[in-house]
């Protein structure tokens, strides 16, 4: 955010401003995650494409004691990055429950109607395409939308569309993710070990007893979370990501001091600093010091911890996890592959579900609600808006990806539901902005 205050900056910072700058726009991890995906696909189609595959083969691990994990940079990056980015979701569902677009049910109606419709009727499309085949078990493909990608893409059209617009697509990711999450800890979990699981539950509760207690410290949160709950879900069979979910809902979500006493603190610290004698010299005296940490621990308190840890952890996430996924996961060989690829049915049903099926599901149940004067439409929005962001739901992108790597065990049929996740996602994410650019007054 840009404050007009009075600041001197130093070389460095003044060197950096412009990159910082860059890094703050929505759009950028988009765009970083998607040049990740050309130079996987140009590297996996290339002369040294063995060296892809090999680097992600590469095993990675530490032993303390007795203890020893081994597992593959691929396995590391998707079970073990990716929980990191699923605790990121955690924590929006979090805010949005308790303090954002779903707080209410007069805010929630509507998003939450037109994300059930987006899961359902994909889902449907694909179940029509491969019903009773190997490939039945990736019917959760197309019912996944990736946030970053279609608000990125919205956030390039500026202000040709209401801010509500982007609240109510973000609402509605946000509602798909809760909704791909569950999906994934029914319906994609291997054999369960009952002992790790219960091992899982047992640090989970710590966490929610140190957040019923009062304690607020991020670093006890962090080592609890990957040292316990996440290693005890990696063991158990439940899928770990599962685990960077549970985790976010411990996390406390209040504030320790409302706005009112934020106020009158930071104006009676102010006072006193102004009445401080001043030192005459670089430093600050230590009365001056003193009234400075203060002030640090009130603006602490005024802050909650949830939105201090996605604050802290949503760059890493938006510009290395998920490129790194990309990355790892898109390099697909297209080697003599032809339209036919396209019109297998695990690629109709994949693609037609996240385009079609989508826009149908949202659109539809979007009508519904408004028909039956149970919601409206976000402000200053018209239905071409909601045409538009029907379509930008279908990037399944990074979800889609991910689930297909659970669902199927089969390389060729991993192979087509990629190729049809970035084409299709690609087709709609296309649609969506040209809708929006051209067609939404």
């Amino acid at each position: 955010m840009n404050v007009n205050i009075k600041r001197r900056y130093t070389p460095i910072e003044r060197l950096l401003n412009p990159l910082n700058r860059l890094f703050q726009n929505q759009s950028t991890s988009a765009i970083i995650t998607f040049l990740a995906v050309v130079v996987a696909m140009i590297w996996a189609n290339s002369d040294w494409s063995e060296s892809y595959s090999h680097l992600w083969h590469t095993p990675l691990g530490f032993t303390i004691g007795s203890f020893t994990i081994s597992e593959s940079l691929h396995t590391w990056i998707n079970d073990g990055l990716m929980a990191i980015f699923f605790f990121i979701v955690g924590l929006e569902i979090k805010r949005e429950l308790f303090g954002g677009e779903l707080s209410s049910p007069r805010k929630a109606i509507l998003p939450i109607s037109a994300a059930f419709g987006g899961m359902v009727i994909p889902a449907l499309v694909y179940v029509f395409f491969n019903q009773d085949t190997p490939a039945e078990n990736g019917w959760g493909i197309p019912m996944a939308t990736d946030i970053a990608f279609s608000l990125g893409i919205l956030s390039l059209l500026g202000k040709r569309v209401p801010i509500s617009l982007k609240i109510f697509l973000t609402a509605l990711a946000i509602v798909d993710d809760l909704g791909a999450v569950l999906i994934i800890a029914f319906f994609y979990t291997s054999d369960i070990f009952v002992t790790d699981l219960m091992w899982g539950f047992v640090f989970l509760m710590v966490l929610m007893l140190g957040n019923l207690v009062g304690i607020r410290n991020q670093l006890f949160y962090m080592v609890i979370s990957i040292a316990g709950l996440w290693l005890a879900f990696f063991f158990s069979g439940v899928h770990p990501t599962i685990a960077g979910v549970l985790a976010a809902f411990a996390i406390p979500g209040r504030v320790k001091i409302n706005e009112k006493v934020f106020l009158d603190n930071i104006a009676t610290l102010t006072t006193m600093f102004r009445k401080a004698n001043p030192n005459d010299n670089k430093f600050v005296t230590n009365e001056q010091m003193e009234i400075l940490e203060t002030i640090n621990e009130v603006s602490t308190d005024a802050a909650t911890p949830l939105q201090k840890v996605e604050h802290s952890l949503s760059g890493f996430v938006s510009f290395i996890v998920l490129p790194l996924f990309a990355l790892a996961n898109t390099g697909i060989s297209i080697h003599g592959e032809g339209l036919s690829v396209l019109l297998h049915p695990v690629s109709l049903g994949i693609g037609l579900g996240l385009i079609i099926g989508k826009f149908i599901g949202i659109v539809g149940m979007s009508k519904l609600m408004v028909a039956l004067g149970l919601a409206e439409l976000p402000n200053k929005s018209t239905w071409h808006h909601i045409y538009g962001v029907a379509f930008l739901a279908g990037v399944g992108f990074t979800m889609s990806l991910f689930i297909s790597d659970l669902a199927f065990t089969d390389d060729r049929i991993i192979h087509l539901s990629k190729i049809s996740i970035l084409v299709s996602s690609a087709l709609a994410g296309v649609i969506g902005y040209l809708i929006l650019r051209y067609k939404a007054k």
